[in-house]
């Protein structure tokens, strides 16, 4: 089906690129040719989506979420914005691209939910898919809402469709309870419309998907709150409530389906071929077969080093099995302190971050310390690349995720230590020791989400939630904690709009 749409002029909300100020924006779509069928609905699901994998967006999933932080570093010859970054210049974080493309592109995609909210009632067509489309344009507005405010704390609110120049210059939200107040209304009017998917389906929302956020959510106002976090500390929110809810929502998840569960397999659950896996709750689309960069994605090239140009080959855990790939730019590095941080025994050391290559025989090609630059994470390995092509994708929600947010909201109960202690045996380790206060048990969490979900974009705001920057990343170290705690707003949306001070 060909879709008429028409982008707004604008550049921060609604558009790609810069026009004019001088110019009139309209609307998303015609509204004389769209939303007039089911498939009119399901293609601007599928536009609201694609924001995300942008490929300004899914880079920054992890300049943002992992650079920054003590465990992963950037190549020297990576661009200043990205230095910018990964050593925590500050001074230049107003005018950092990586930052405004974050900050755009999830209102983009805010402006695109709220289109389908806005117009979806009105369609004649079955209701079951009606509440689909709803359901997952909820979800899309509370995960972006929630991007937008880990990374730069109060932001405008906009609740309807930007369709006119005035509508765009929205002051920003008066606290953080009205964000969040938001962010799980429309968490839980996604997890009430939508139903459980018959098996996870590649880059869409379920009801699981909304429980799961929800869950993420309440985790992090929190401990957020509970680590006096500057704004999260001035919620009106009782901590002992956001964490009873944060494990409530996250007990939803393991208890009240069974799509979706542990992976037995740490490869099984980064095998490229396997994204309908029980693990992945929320997975970007990306495919070899796409014809632009965001329809298939590089972020293979972006963790792997430059070593010969010529295909690589990695071994399989202990297997005597090969798999191949290409060498890539070297562009997100691992800290080599954090990979030595990991028990020498644990496979998510030893089967996840390469520190020897092979030629097609078995025999070593390179290995680090020497060819190989720094060990590498193989979270993100397409074997079937078609030159830099490939089918790797972000996780953006995975159970084991959601069981380490129960484990540390309902603090050391016998369930959590079960849960926990999977997620140890399955990478090789022992499991805890049994009789820890909840302060102890609680920190043991987040050292096995540092572990686990390395690599994945989430352990910036991990650090952030505990108020952990400044002790933990070496070149935050001497900053204030404002300075640390969210990003400033880009200043080009300053300019935009002048309701933001």
């Amino acid at each position: 089906m060909k879709i008429k749409l028409k982008y707004i002029a604008l550049s921060s909300i609604l558009l790609f690129g810069s026009c004019s100020l001088d110019e009139e924006p309209y609307g998303f779509y015609s509204e004389d040719n769209f939303y007039k069928t089911a498939g009119d609905a399901e293609a601007a699901v599928a536009y609201a989506y694609g924001t995300l994998t942008y490929l300004e967006y899914s880079r920054s999933i992890f300049f943002l979420g992992d650079i920054a932080s003590e465990n992963t570093t950037t190549k020297s010859d990576a661009s200043a914005d990205n230095q910018d970054l990964n050593n925590w210049k500050v001074d230049n974080f107003k005018t950092n691209g990586t930052l405004e493309n974050f900050f755009k592109y999830g209102f983009i995609s805010i402006n695109r939910a709220n289109a389908i909210i806005k117009k979806i009632p009105e369609c004649d067509f079955n209701q079951n898919l009606k509440d689909q489309y709803l359901g997952e344009a909820y979800f899309l507005r509370a995960w972006n809402y929630f991007n937008l405010v880990r990374n730069f704390g109060l932001v405008p609110l906009h609740e309807s469709v930007v369709e006119t120049l005035d509508q765009t210059a929205s002051p920003l939200a008066p606290d953080m309870d009205t964000l969040y107040d938001l962010i799980l209304s429309d968490c839980r009017k996604a997890s009430e419309l939508l139903d459980v998917y018959d098996a996870p389906k590649i880059g869409r929302a379920d009801k699981v998907a909304a429980q799961a956020l929800a869950a993420k959510a309440y985790l992090y106002i929190a401990s957020a709150k509970e680590h006096n976090v500057s704004l999260y500390k001035d919620m009106k929110r009782d901590v002992t409530l956001m964490y009873d809810s944060a494990a409530y929502y996250a007990g939803e998840v393991i208890h009240k389906q069974s799509v979706y569960k542990f992976d037995n397999s740490l490869l099984d659950i980064y095998d490229v071929e396997k994204p309908r896996g029980p693990e992945h709750i929320f997975i970007m689309a990306m495919d070899r077969s796409g014809s632009t960069e965001g329809e298939y994605s590089k972020i293979s090239k972006m963790f792997i080093p430059y070593i010969d140009g010529a295909t690589l080959y990695l071994k399989q855990g202990d297997t005597n099995a090969y798999i191949p790939t290409h060498d890539g730019w070297g562009e997100y590095r691992t800290e080599i302190s954090f990979y030595n941080s990991f028990d020498p025994n644990d496979k998510r050391k030893t089967d996840l971050i390469v520190s020897k290559v092979y030629s097609s025989d078995g025999t070593l090609k390179a290995e680090y310390p020497g060819k190989i630059p720094y060990p590498f994470c193989r979270k993100f390995i397409d074997p079937k690349f078609d030159a830099d092509k490939t089918s790797t994708r972000p996780f953006l929600i995975r159970f084991s995720d959601v069981a380490l947010i129960y484990a540390e909201a309902a603090g050391p109960t016998p369930e959590s230590y079960s849960l926990v202690n999977f997620i140890r045996q399955r990478a090789g380790l022992g499991t805890l020791n049994p009789n820890l206060t909840k302060e102890a048990f609680r920190k043991e969490v987040f050292k096995e989400r540092t572990f686990e979900l390395a690599f994945e974009g989430d352990h910036m705001y991990d650090l952030r939630r505990w108020n952990r920057i400044i002790s933990d990343v070496p070149q935050a170290a001497g900053l204030s904690e404002d300075r640390v705690t969210f990003y400033p707003i880009p200043q080009a949306e300053i300019n935009l709009n002048g309701s933001i001070r």
